[in-house]
């Protein structure tokens, strides 16, 4: 019976200016100032041999799309559109009159507590007085 035994290539140790090929545990998402996007446009413009945009495209780490996109913004805004937009939901107005009724309603909810609370201790000073009297009249 013959083994196929496979050789691995051996790989030459790392040196310290090598990236490190691990993948991050969490990706994140890339961000572009406005001042960024309007100098890789005006470099994109510049181009003007076939496959100089591709070149600056894949030094940069950029998808066609973005440089679409980009365009787009500047069209509809200039620098303004290109500034990355807050994600997530928006902020709701704040209606002043809302804000006093749910103050108030927590002040409602407050009382009403600190009500049962007093209600509960007279309930319990007419037992003890009612207790106390039943124990005086069988003392005498």
């Amino acid at each position: 019976m013959n083994a196929l035994v496979l050789n691995e290539p051996s790989r030459p140790p790392r040196s310290a200016s090598d990236p490190d090929p691990e993948v991050p545990a969490k990706a994140r998402r890339r961000r572009f100032t406005a001042k960024y996007k309007l100098g890789i446009l005006e470099e994109a413009e510049r181009c003007s041999e076939p496959g100089e945009i591709g070149v600056l495209l894949r030094r940069e780490g950029l998808y066609s799309s973005h440089l679409s996109k980009w365009r787009e913004q500047r069209e509809a805004g200039a620098l303004a559109a290109l500034t990355p937009k807050k994600r997530g939901r928006k902020p709701q107005p704040v209606d002043p009159q809302a804000q006093r009724v749910a103050e108030l309603e927590r002040e409602i909810a407050r009382l009403r507590d600190q009500l049962e609370k007093a209600q509960t201790i007279i309930d319990v000073q007419k037992k003890l007085s009612l207790l106390l009297a039943s124990l005086q009249e069988e003392r005498s």
